[in-house]
């Protein structure tokens, strides 16, 4: 079966579990030796020749940054090609950053790109009306990918599948949760989640919602000390059976892993590579006493479980009221009815007398949601301004409906207006919405313009524990009117810092970027309302122990603040753009996709192909972010076919935009990094050159036409040739002899042929110039851009040194744009690669960094260890970079460049 497809078909990326394997054997039934006719033992249990041979996920936790890699590998034993399928269920909350397949020594890597790109493939699906999108919504918290694969007789499969999210604290813990259900006995099953949080942990619990209690305290070790928390599950075979005899397993369900932290201070501020991260969540305050509106829908489609189980929910929440809260009921169908028509005392007889009122209400006639909600905002306002008692009181609007308004005002952009118009910002509005007959986009923006959330309530038996779970969130205010304020000189990019309110066992988060030499004079001060009196306080930064801190944890704290950063950024533009209309939100939106691209998330704006892999139309399979969750498992569409392609049609560059590839970058950056494109595999090869100060390499070299690019090397700091921390290009020098050309460049001056006195430029001017064939452009402090007909398109990157950088002094980075008219013979570290070369990728594992994946890499008939990282290309962010997946060659490139690197010394820049 080898030819065009291989012993390998990729069909369907649908839905799951953590992961099930499924193949033609019916799942379960006992399987009988075909020798012997006995059953097989528990150790040989396998679904039709097909076992799971490994299944370990690795979450890690840093500072509520919470990064998973979930990887197995299956393998077929049988003689013939068995179908299994990859299924795995993630929060919807987090992001999907990385895919990889490894099948019959091919590797197969997912790339994000922007969705209008991406669906550009799939123009027939999405004529014919089929969604051809891999991940749907799978119940209340999750989302299902599934990808299904045809195994070819006695071959293995390994997938890996990583993705990241921030952990929200709610009712005083974090939760870590991972579905469980393999549905076969797994060889090597492992769940190992790290934590670190430097404020200490105060408390870590595991529980497996499959074992027994007395089953999970002997399978699964905890522990935690100080900053750090280990949770390590690694059951045998045989403790994963039902029973002695059985080929069936335990593992199924809801694998939790709770904690929280020291709050011995009242905010922590975490900084990291010119980002924050700023925790606030005070201990020890007085519960403010609320004001509360309940708005109720009571339209005639409320009948039945859904009207019992809010009424049930009701008598609960009303059992929970403190003396000090004062409250109201409004009733909504065809007309609009409040309990009081205004706010009461939360004494005895009034809950008493609401608990009756709500008890003996019926249903009736349409959805008036307008009318409703006005009442409710007018009862809220009108004790605001009429009772000064209560004006220091934290009041709340909540709102449940199980529709859409179909009486009165039905204009759904009339009625936000109306409802933002009446709240004027004064206090939250949480709308729930009860089952799925409703549009929960209009309701969650409603709740976004003024200031609250929304949350689905599921039909189903526990839709009162639901209800009541979600008041218990917002039930003990203790802070009004939030404000973190930080130095308007010294941070930039920042996430929501002004909050209405500040509720028991939450968590207010805010992160940013802190301007460059400004970390000395950065703190937070925070400003609030609390009971009786004002909240005021002011966080700093330890830099002392920011350090210890960095060395505890290294590039991944560096690494997670900054992520954390981006993904609250992105969360917050998505949900912004859902309240703009035209202009704005078309700026919102190219905001939130270029953060999505530069950060390698899959969003709602981006999707991730998978290489190499087609259906019967030569499409490739596309990984989205589900749009709304409303959506049935059953109603996903037909099920697309995938195939293996044996090669691509190399993609050409000839009108190359770089704000549109991101990641399709060949060049030389930092310490000093290489970045090498290879369109024909539309992957990234990377390695590092280590080599002292004022040695010069060649980077780019045509015989046929002279045209050289050399580069020389200098030091981390200034003044300190001997000391080898780490070695950046410091001098550039561009030539090309057929028409005299020589510029050289430096992090202070470009020179015009230094050799003939030509002029000199600072980086602080403007230029373009033009000598005979070669064009070059300086843009102010930034870049340079260098063209030589029927040759190549470079640029030259200036990067500034500033406060709390690695780098002590400036330097430069060297890209390629266009290197296709280049003659076949160029050469150089980089100069090498402008043509056409082949590799291979396979056997992909976990490296001794478990959050990194090694693989063995075939090119040019040389046999290599090469490791997953990130790298970054800095040509349109010269500060921070945009990460690029690559393929890491150790060693100087050893076995990938040609000859030792050595060889591309060479005596001067020209």
């Amino acid at each position: 079966m080898r030819g065009t497809m291989g012993p390998w078909g990729l069909l369907c990326m649908c839905l799951v579990s953590l992961l099930t394997l499924q193949a033609v054997a019916a799942q379960g039934s006992p399987t009988r030796n075909p020798k012997g006719g006995k059953k097989r033992t528990a150790v040989d249990a396998a679904v039709d020749g097909v076992v799971i041979r490994s299944l370990k996920v690795n979450c890690k936790v840093t500072s509520r940054f919470a990064h998973y890699v979930i990887t197995s590998q299956v393998v077929n034993s049988a003689d013939t090609a068995k179908e299994v399928s990859f299924n795995v269920e993630i929060p919807k909350t987090a992001f999907i950053s990385d895919f990889a397949i490894t099948a019959d020594d091919n590797a197969f890597t997912g790339d994000i790109k922007d969705k209008v790109t991406a669906w550009k493939q799939y123009r027939k699906a999405a004529i014919s009306g089929e969604n051809a999108g891999l991940v749907r919504a799978s119940g209340r918290t999750m989302e299902q990918f599934s990808i299904h694969v045809i195994v070819g007789p006695r071959s293995k499969a390994t997938f890996r599948l990583t993705y990241e999210e921030v952990l929200r604290r709610k009712l005083m813990q974090y939760d870590i949760v991972i579905k469980v259900k393999p549905k076969q006995l797994v060889q090597h099953f492992e769940i190992d989640v790290d934590i670190f949080e430097p404020q200490g942990i105060r408390k870590l619990d595991v529980e497996a919602s499959f074992l027994p209690k007395e089953l999970a305290a002997q399978l699964i070790k905890k522990s935690f000390s100080g900053k750090k928390g280990h949770v390590l599950f690694r059951p045998t075979m045989s403790q994963q059976q039902t029973c002695p005899t059985c080929s069936t397993t335990l593992l199924n369900g809801d694998f939790k892993v709770t904690y929280d932290v020291n709050r011995d201070n009242a905010c922590d501020l975490l900084v990291a590579n010119n980002y924050f991260a700023h925790f606030f969540a005070p201990q020890n305050l007085t519960k403010l006493n609320k004001n509360v509106v309940f708005v109720i829908d009571i339209s005639t489609s409320m009948e039945g479980q859904k009207v019992k189980q809010t009424k049930e929910a009701l008598h609960k929440i009303l059992g929970d009221m403190r003396p000090g809260d004062y409250f109201d009921l409004v009733l909504f169908g065809s007309a609009v009815q409040s309990w009081k028509g205004s706010l009461v005392q939360a004494s005895p007889a009034n809950l008493e007398a609401a608990r009756n009122f709500v008890q003996r209400f019926s249903l009736a006639g349409a959805t008036n949601l307008n009318g409703g909600l006005l009442r409710g905002i007018e009862i809220l306002n009108k004790a605001q301004q009429s009772l000064p008692e209560l004006s220091n009181h934290a009041s709340i609007l909540i709102m449940l409906t199980d529709g859409e308004p179909t009486e009165g005002v039905t204009d759904r952009t009339q009625i936000l207006k109306n409802v933002r118009d009446a709240i004027k910002g004064r206090f939250p509005l949480y709308n729930l919405g009860f089952g799925h007959d409703l549009d929960l986009n209009f309701l969650e923006v409603m709740s976004l313009e003024n200031n609250g959330r929304v949350q689905r309530i599921y039909e189903d038996h526990d839709a009162t524990q639901q209800l009541q779970g979600f008041y218990e969130q917002v039930a003990n205010p203790l802070l009004r009117d939030v404000e973190l304020l930080y130095p308007r000189e010294a941070v930039s990019d920042l996430t929501q810092h002004r909050h209405k309110q500040y509720y028991e066992g939450s968590e207010i988060m805010v992160a940013g970027r802190i301007a460059d030499h400004k970390l000395s004079s950065f703190k937070a001060d925070v400003r609030a309302h609390a009971e009786g009196q004002e909240f005021m306080t002011t966080c700093l930064v330890d830099e002392e122990e920011m350090k210890k801190l960095l060395q505890e944890r290294g590039h991944m704290l560096e690494n997670h603040v900054e992520r954390l950063w981006a993904y609250l950024t992105i969360q917050e533009l998505l949900a912004k753009r859902m309240k703009l209309e035209g202009k704005e939100k078309a700026s919102v939106t190219a905001k939130a996709l270029q953060m999505s691209l530069a950060y390698q998330f899959v969003t709602p704006l981006t999707s991730m192909t998978v290489r190499g892999m087609a259906d019967q139309d030569g499409l490739e399979p596309i990984i989205d972010k589900p749009l709304d969750d409303s959506l049935p498992l059953e109603m996903v569409g037909p099920r697309k076919t995938f195939m293996l392609a044996a090669s691509q049609p190399a993609p050409t560059h000839s009108s190359l935009n770089i704000d549109k590839l991101p990641d399709q970058v060949t060049g030389v950056d930092t310490d000093p990094h290489f970045l090498i494109h290879v369109p024909q595999k539309e992957d990234v090869l990377c390695f590092n050159i280590n080599e002292e100060p004022g040695v010069v390499l060649s980077l780019v070299q045509d015989p046929d036409t002279g045209f050289s690019v050399n580069g020389q090397l200098i030091s981390n700091e200034a003044g300190s040739p001997g000391k080898h921390e780490g070695t950046y290009f410091g001098r550039l020098g561009i030539a090309n002899p057929a028409t005299d050309f020589q510029l050289e460049v430096t992090p202070q001056n470009i020179t015009l042929n230094p050799g003939t006195g030509g002029p000199v430029f600072s980086w602080r001017d403007q230029a373009f110039l033009r000598q005979n064939e070669v064009v070059v452009t300086i843009n102010r402090k930034r870049n340079l851009v260098v063209s030589v007909e029927d040759g190549g398109t470079f640029e030259v990157i200036l990067h500034r040194v500033w406060r709390g950088s690695a780098v002590r002094q400036d330097f430069l980075g060297f890209y390629v744009l266009d290197s296709h008219r280049m003659s076949a013979r160029t050469h150089g570290l980089l100069g090498q690669f402008f043509h056409p070369f082949d590799y291979k990728v396979s056997d992909l594992h976990p490296g001794s960094d478990p959050t990194k994946t090694d693989a063995t890499m075939v090119v040019k008939n040389r046999r290599l260890m090469v490791t997953r990282g990130l790298q970054k290309d800095y040509r349109k962010d010269p500060r921070h970079g945009a990460e690029v997946t690559c393929w890491f060659i150790h060693n100087n490139g050893d076995g990938l460049i040609d000859g030792v690197h050595t060889d591309y010394i060479v005596p001067d820049i020209f």
